[in-house]
């Protein structure tokens, strides 16, 4: 079996979660398993170890983003960022404000996370609207950080998030894509 294969046997599908239609995309068996967390967090670590493609910096989306970002972060031998919900970090921050399907959202980084110059790598467990990860690369770019590459566990591109963040020029690294919502 492929890593792919591997990673997606261990995925969860919960239908009509959180809404009737809905096909929820649960990453929580990836992590229960060691081995199979070794899999997927090697597999990140393998791509991102080629000196092409290593960060300076590592970072993650609130909340599962920390996870994955963290973990990778440490095997890298690089910072880790957390891009927090708006009102979770406690010192002086940066914020930006994105659209959901019903509403907005807001997230904040620290003013002094990443300096102007530094190579960032942009993880999330799922990129499904792309909303979420392209405020958090805005953030990183208002403090000068070049975002040179987003990442994620999950693409569901019938939700055309992915297609958004590659029209916008970021570089996209996705380990599954899963038909439907």
């Amino acid at each position: 079996m492929d890593t792919s294969a591997y990673l997606a046997s261990h995925i969860r599908t919960v239908p009509d979660w959180p809404a009737p239609g809905v096909q929820f995309r649960d990453i929580t068996p990836l992590l229960q398993d060691p081995r199979v967390f070794r899999v997927l967090i090697d597999t990140f670590v393998h791509r991102y170890m080629d000196p092409s493609r290593k960060p300076s910096v590592v970072a993650g989306l609130d909340a599962r983003g920390f996870i994955i970002g963290s973990v990778l972060a440490y095997e890298l031998g690089v910072g880790f960022v957390p891009i927090r919900k708006k009102g979770k970090l406690p010192f002086t921050t940066v914020e930006e404000t994105y659209e959901l399907e019903y509403g907005s959202a807001t997230v904040e980084l620290h003013t002094d996370a990443v300096r102007a110059g530094d190579r960032v790598v942009l993880i999330d467990d799922l990129i499904a609207t792309g909303g979420t990860m392209m405020a958090g690369r805005r953030l990183l770019e208002k403090l000068g950080a070049e975002v040179i590459e987003g990442a994620a566990i999950v693409d569901l591109p019938e939700l055309g998030g992915s297609q958004k963040l590659k029209a916008s020029g970021l570089p996209l690294f996705t380990l599954l894509h899963f038909a439907g919502h």
